[in-house]
């Protein structure tokens, strides 16, 4: 017989259930996540970009709208790993060096920061499986280093731009320190790249002297960054 001083005994379902409350808000943001991941790996290895002058046609028929597709085109360019070059020389055929690489700046810069969110939001395990071999050499520059390791790493001949902006939301880069360093050292390929376009489509000593001073100094940032990152890594305490 239960005791007289004994309080009236909880509902333990309805106790369960309130603890184990199922959190929507948490479920359709992993699930948005995914399926954006599953489209940019779909687009990455069942999608090829056509040729500078097939790109430079397609956009051109837009007309007083070619700005805003061109931008829009080169941000979902640059949240994939597909190599963001092809779209940089197009500017240059289409609009000139200085037009060109402003537009262009403004579309890798915007699909560089998109991918930093989703990396951010993905996390570093699911990040990790993302960026396939490249993780360890993210992981190598990124990991307690900021500013110095984006530039570097923006600026490296041959290493892609997806990997920097995966591997910089994963490893925990500041907002403030991707987005500066990116900005600083997106300017000098990205008008390198669209300079060599606008040197094609128009020959002439004014668009070759902009590619030399581009790439001289995209190599005096790298070794700059380079220096910097160095010295970071070897202040920073050990783990």
């Amino acid at each position: 017989m239960a005791s007289e001083h004994e309080g009236p005994i909880q509902p333990a379902p309805e106790r369960a259930t309130a603890d184990s409350g199922i959190h929507w808000d948490s479920i359709i943001r992993n699930t948005a996540l995914i399926i954006v991941l599953l489209v940019l790996l779909w687009l990455a290895f069942n999608v090829r970009l056509p040729s500078a002058d097939s790109l430079q046609q397609m956009i051109a028929s837009w007309g007083w709208a070619a700005w805003l597709v061109f931008i829009g085109t080169y941000a979902l360019v640059a949240l994939t790993p597909i190599p963001v070059t092809v779209m940089a020389v197009t500017g240059g055929l289409l609009f000139g060096t200085l037009e060109g690489s402003v537009l262009s700046m403004i579309g890798v810069f915007i699909g560089c920061w998109g991918a930093y969110w989703i990396a951010r939001g993905l996390g570093r395990h699911t990040t990790a499986r993302l960026l396939g071999s490249h993780y360890r050499t993210a992981e190598r520059h990124l990991n307690r280093a900021g500013f110095q390791a984006v530039v570097m790493l923006r600026l490296l001949p041959g290493f892609p731009y997806w990997p920097v902006n995966y591997g910089s939301g994963a490893f925990g880069v500041s907002q403030r320190d991707f987005l500066l360093a990116s900005a600083l050292a997106i300017i000098p390929g990205q008008v390198s790249l669209v300079a060599i376009g606008s040197f094609i489509s128009n020959p002439g000593v004014a668009n070759g002297v902009v590619v030399g001073i581009g790439w001289a100094v995209v190599l005096v940032m790298t070794w700059w960054a380079y220096r910097r990152w160095r010295l970071l890594k070897d202040q920073a305490p050990k783990p």
